[in-house]
């Protein structure tokens, strides 16, 4: 499965040349962290990188491979939005970007309505995926 994205506009794949922060922030999203230990992962997963970070508590990529088994209920929801503001904060923190809003929300059975505006020096940038849903249980393949 081939990861659809829109980016200010212009849909596009993730595998074809993106530019410098729309490919940071599908990394950052589809590349697995390290399961925290109340995570209950039956392994813990991830990054072997983030088991000796060069900043103490960094951590690189995201959660959301925790949830490929699970349904999609309004409380996932929340935990798809705590699991991409993690995934972002790095961006933040480094003042790659100076605001990051987030629009999540159901729009079906099994469909999540997405927009994320990362703000930079040089204006907004909006980055969509066609079907995030699926790119979680799917691991973005």
């Amino acid at each position: 499965m081939d990861l659809w994205l829109t980016v200010n506009g212009q849909y596009t794949s993730a595998s074809a040349p993106l530019d410098k922060l729309t490919r940071a922030v599908v990394i950052s999203l589809f590349t697995w962290r390290r399961a925290e230990p109340d995570d209950n992962a039956d392994v813990p997963m991830g990054w072997w990188g983030d088991t000796w970070p060069a900043v103490q508590n960094d951590r690189y990529g995201s959660r959301l491979w925790l949830l490929q088994r699970s349904k999609l209920t309004n409380q996932t929801v929340n935990v798809v939005r705590t699991y991409i503001n993690e995934a972002l904060q790095w961006m933040l923190d480094d003042g790659v970007v100076s605001r990051i809003e987030l629009k999540i929300q159901r729009t079906g059975i099994n469909e999540l309505g997405n927009s994320l505006t990362l703000w930079r020096y040089d204006g907004p940038v909006v980055i969509s995926f066609d079907d995030l849903w699926s790119a979680i249980t799917h691991g973005g393949q």
